[in-house]
């Protein structure tokens, strides 16, 4: 039973590390780095959750789970099971299967809505968006609400509204357009995707719905970064001021929008210098890393 132990430790590890990276703000300051944990945490939890009930039913095997399950295929190819080995644990099994099955299968659920969301949404903007010689790089709607995000995929795609070419000048545009850039090249539809099927797969955990929240409000913040690399914070700012006054925004499902998420939290946070905290950012990867190598090493040593 000492690794189902060790499983079991791994998840309060993980439910426990989710609780400091939600209470914690110097992660506002390393977005890309909390980013990471997050993801850490999510695959540390993953594996642990079939690891334990898969160590639990092989424990007479008394050997690392992924060695286990190989000598149990081996056994009941023979006909033969161990001592200790019987219906109850082979049930334990089949649920650790079972749980990997359900996140396996509510992962690629989410990929398939998602990018069929995305593809009739690139087909519609195909019959009614337009180029604008003001907005390189970009298409423009000619709709009144205040719209701008990021069609992720092979072929992202920057949509801006005609409202929101109305709402701000040529500075905050040129800061927003950056904005959903970011989000195409470091594809942060992907970085979400894990933790949208965690929702779905668990959707009774609340720190699960809180974990895809927090997630989402540090790739804007990271994406935000990125903007005030090559423009000034305030215009950025200022765009996103006047994102938050204006109450016809829209988003359309699987895109990445600049006024999506905490517009106020985000405008003081490019107002604030601080600088990314380095030793604390370098412990908490550690933490991260080894939050994911003790499932790993479960499994395979």
């Amino acid at each position: 039973m000492a690794f189902a132990v060790h499983f079991a430790a791994s998840m309060l590890a993980c439910w426990l590390t989710a609780q400091v990276l939600a209470a914690s703000r110097w992660t506002w300051r390393a977005p890309r780095v909390a980013i990471v944990c997050w993801q850490a945490v999510g695959l540390a939890l993953g594996l642990s959750a079939i690891g334990l009930p898969m160590a639990s039913g092989l424990a007479a095997y008394d050997r690392p789970t992924g060695s286990a399950l190989l000598a149990l295929a081996s056994d009941l190819g023979h006909g033969t099971l161990p001592a200790g080995m019987g219906a109850a644990q082979l049930g334990l099994v089949a649920i650790g299967f079972g749980i990997g099955g359900v996140l396996l299968a509510t992962t690629v659920r989410s990929v398939h809505a998602t990018v069929r969301a995305q593809r009739r949404h690139r087909d519609l903007l195909t019959l009614v968006a337009r180029r604008d010689p003001t907005v390189p790089g970009a298409l423009v709607l000619d709709h009144p609400s205040a719209a701008a995000y990021c069609l992720p995929g092979v072929r992202p795609r920057v949509v801006v509204s005609a409202g929101t070419l109305d709402l701000l000048d040529r500075a905050e545009l040129a800061a927003v357009l950056t904005h959903e850039r970011a989000h195409a090249q470091e594809r942060h539809d992907l970085v979400l995707l894990p933790f949208t099927a965690l929702c779905r797969a668990l959707p009774w955990f609340r720190w699960v719905r809180d974990a895809h929240e927090r997630v989402a409000l540090l790739v804007e913040m990271r994406a935000d970064d990125k903007a005030r690399e090559l423009h000034a914070e305030a215009s950025l700012a200022g765009a996103l001021r006047r994102f938050a006054a204006c109450r016809d925004r829209i988003t359309p499902v699987g895109a990445l929008g600049v006024g999506d998420r905490d517009l106020d939290v985000r405008v003081q946070r490019l107002m604030l210098a601080d600088r990314p905290p380095r030793v604390l950012g370098a412990t908490a990867l550690a933490v991260a890393a080894t939050l994911v190598a003790l499932p790993v090493s479960l499994f395979l040593n």
